[in-house]
C-alpha cells in the first residue's frame, strides 16, 4: 500500500498552484520581452533612418546621399546582424543602397523576407531643402532578427530564472513552515505511543494550533468513551460474580439434594424448587446483561424512532399470562402513538422491568395500569399498581443496584429500577416515584417527544 505523506500533499497544494501561476507569468513575460525587443529594434531603425536622412543634401545642384558609419554601427551588438537600406527621392529614384529592398508601410513593426532572411523594416520620410520635386526623400532601413531574437531570449530567460527561484524559495519556506507547523502532530503521536502511558489519561500537547486542538479533543473524548466501556465491563464482571455466586451455590445444593432423595414426592419437590431457582438465575443473568447494555459507553448510541404505545402493547401481551395466573387486572390506557427517539431495545426493556415489578408486588386480585400520553412536548409513561408501595425515605435508594427494601418478601434482584433509571437518563428523560390515589406505587417516566 502506498504511503501518503501529509507534508508532501500540503507542499504540492502550495507549490503546484504557484508553479502554474509562474507558468502563466512566463507566457506573459515572453510577450512582454517580445514587445520590448520590438520597441528597441524599432527605435534603433528610426534612429538609423533619421541619421541617414539628415546627411542627404543638395551639393552643387545635385541631391547627394551619404550614409554615415554611425547609422549602421548602432546595430553592431555582437549578434552578426546584417543591415540593409536604401534612399529614394519622392519620384522613386534610388540615391543609394539596395534597390530591391522592400519598403515598409507607414507604421512600425513590419517584417518581410529579403535575401533568405527575415528583416524588420522601417521607412522614414524627410524633407530636403532645395531638393524641389525630389523632396521629400524616403529612407528605408532593415535589419536581420538575430539581435532581436537574442534580446527576447535574454529577457525571457531572466524572467524564467526569477520565477524558478521564486518557486524554489517558496518550496523551501513551505517545507520549513510545515516542519514547524506539523511538530505538534509529531508530539501528539509520540505522546500516544509513549511506553510510559499505562492507562487512557487525556493527552495534552502544549503549543498545538487551533486546527489541531479539535483532533486532540476528539482523541481524548474517544479515550474517555473507551474508559467508560472498560469501567462498565469491570462493573458487570464484578456484579455478575457477586450476584451469581449465591444462586449457583443454591442450584448446586438443590441438585445434590434431589440426587440423594429416594422418595418420588420429595425428589419431585426438589426438582420443582431447582427449576424455580434456575428460572430466577436466568432472570438475574438477563437483568445483569440488560444493565450492562444500559450503562453509558457500553454500546454505540442509537437513535431509533420508537412508538412507546406500540412497545407497551407488546410488553403487556407478553406479560398477560403472568397477570392472569396471579389474578391481576393488567390494562393499557392510551390515546394514540407516543413517539420518542432512543435505543428501541433498551426502551422496551425499561417497560418490561416496570411492568414486571408492578406485577411482582401487586396483590392477587389487584390491578396494574399502564398509561401513555403526550404532554407539553414530552412523552409521559406511568405504571400504577396497588401493591404496598415504597416509603418516601426509600425512594432515592431503590434506584441503586441490588438495593432491596428491608423486610421485602418478594423475590427480586434489585436491578429493575436501576435499569429503568439508566435507560431513562440515557434517553434524556427523568423518572419519578409517587403514591397512588388509592395506595400502591406510581412510576412516572418523562421522555422528550420525537418531532414530526
Amino acid at each position: 500500500m502506498r504511503t501518503k505523506s501529509l507534508r508532501l500533499q500540503l507542499l504540492a497544494w502550495v507549490v503546484l498552484p504557484l508553479a502554474g501561476l509562474a507558468t502563466i507569468n512566463l507566457l506573459t513575460s515572453h510577450r512582454s520581452a517580445l514587445a520590448t525587443a520590438d520597441l528597441v529594434t524599432d527605435r534603433m531603425l528610426l534612429g538609423s533612418a533619421r541619421t541617414i536622412a539628415e546627411q542627404v543634401a543638395m551639393t552643387d545642384g545635385v541631391l547627394d546621399a551619404t550614409v554615415p558609419p554611425a547609422a549602421l554601427e548602432m546595430f553592431d551588438t555582437g549578434d552578426r546582424d546584417s543591415v540593409y537600406y536604401h534612399v529614394k527621392t519622392a519620384g522613386g529614384r534610388l540615391l543609394t543602397g539596395y534597390p530591391d529592398l522592400p519598403e515598409a508601410p507607414r507604421h512600425p513593426g513590419t517584417e518581410a523576407a529579403y535575401r533568405d532572411h527575415w528583416l524588420r523594416l522601417l521607412t522614414f520620410s524627410h524633407a530636403v531643402v532645395g531638393a524641389g520635386a525630389d523632396s521629400p526623400i524616403t529612407v528605408t532601413v532593415g535589419v536581420t532578427l538575430a539581435g532581436h531574437d537574442a534580446m527576447v531570449k535574454r529577457l525571457w530567460l531572466s524572467a524564467f530564472a526569477q520565477q524558478l527561484a521564486l518557486v524554489a524559495i517558496a518550496g523551501v519556506f513551505v517545507l520549513l513552515g510545515l516542519r514547524r507547523g506539523l511538530a505538534p502532530l509529531i508530539r501528539l503521536r509520540d505522546a500516544v505511543r509513549s511506553p510510559s502511558r499505562s492507562d487512557l489519561d487525556p493527552v495534552d500537547v502544549p503549543g498545538a494550533q487551533n486546527e489541531i486542538r479539535p483532533l486532540i479533543d476528539a482523541l481524548n473524548a474517544y479515550m474517555e468513551r473507551v474508559r467508560a466501556q472498560m469501567a462498565a465491563q469491570r462493573r458487570f464482571i464484578a456484579n455478575a460474580a457477586h450476584q451469581l455466586r449465591t444462586p449457583l451455590a443454591l442450584l448446586s445444593t438443590q441438585a445434590s439434594y434431589a440426587l440423594r432423595e429416594s422418595k418420588p414426592d420429595a425428589r419431585q419437590e426438589a426438582l420443582v424448587a431447582l427449576q424455580a431457582s434456575s428460572g430466577r438465575l436466568a432472570r438475574l443473568a438477563e437483568q445483569l446483561l440488560t444493565l450492562s447494555r444500559a450503562e453509558p459507553g457500553s454500546r454505540r448510541p442509537r437513535a431509533d424512532r420508537v412508538d412507546l404505545t406500540e412497545a407497551a402493547r407488546h410488553v403487556l401481551e407478553t406479560h398477560a399470562p403472568t397477570a392472569i395466573g396471579r389474578n391481576i387486572d393488567l390494562g393499557l390506557e392510551e390515546a394514540g402513538p407516543v413517539p420518542v427517539i432512543g435505543d428501541g431495545t433498551m426502551l422496551r426493556e425499561m417497560i418490561v422491568n416496570l411492568v414486571d415489578n408492578a406485577l411482582r408486588y401487586s396483590i392477587s386480585g389487584g390491578s396494574v395500569t399502564v398509561r401513555l400520553t403526550a404532554v407539553d412536548g414530552e412523552a409521559v409513561l406511568t405504571v400504577a399498581d396497588d401493591g404496598p408501595g415504597i416509603p418516601a425515605d426509600e425512594r432515592d435508594h431503590v434506584f441503586e443496584r441490588f438495593y432491596r427494601i428491608a423486610g421485602s418478601t418478594e423475590e427480586g434482584s434489585g436491578l429493575g429500577l436501576a435499569i429503568v433509571r439508566e435507560v431513562v437518563e440515557n434517553t434524556g428523560g427523568r423518572v419519578v416515584l409517587s403514591d397512588g390515589a388509592a395506595g400502591g406505587l406510581v412510576v412516572e417516566v418523562r421522555l422528550p417527544l420525537a418531532g414530526d
